[in-house]
């Protein structure tokens, strides 16, 4: 099972943005500490049945194959305050957070209506998860 944490192991369209991302954080005062890039199939599916047929909460809605994460363009982040992670999704840097993500280009499920996820950025160069599926190469 690989869930990565480097993010060498991003495509380089979404490594760039993510650097850029975490060092404008920096600039702000926020550190913060990447807790997953790309993920196998089989570490996507263990996520996902996390909550439903092993112990945990539910953190993903997102089997192995409907993942950014399988793809290598997302990232999960998680901000360090006083050196711990806090994720607490009430925690105000994460509106910081997530402005600093959009601007440099990244979509923040910070945003999403359906699930939110505060941690998780992703960059698809405009393609979809259907076209990443068929053997779309974001650039």
């Amino acid at each position: 099972m690989i869930n990565s944490r480097k993010l060498e192991d991003l495509l380089p369209a979404a490594k760039d943005k993510v650097e850029r991302f975490i060092a404008l954080c920096k600039e702000q005062g926020i550190d913060l500490l990447v807790t997953s890039t790309y993920r196998d199939h089989e570490s996507q599916n263990a996520l996902y049945a996390q909550g439903r047929t092993s112990f945990g909460n539910v953190v993903t809605n997102a089997k192995g194959g409907q993942s950014f994460h399988n793809f290598r363009c997302a990232v999960d982040v998680v901000p360090l305050i006083n050196g711990k992670p806090n994720w607490n999704s009430s925690n105000p840097a994460w509106k910081t957070i997530g402005k600093i993500g959009k601007e440099v280009g990244l979509e923040w499920a910070g945003d999403w209506k359906k699930f939110p996820e505060m941690a998780h950025f992703q960059y698809t160069g405009g393609a979809t998860l259907a076209q990443l599926q068929a053997g779309h190469v974001i650039v």
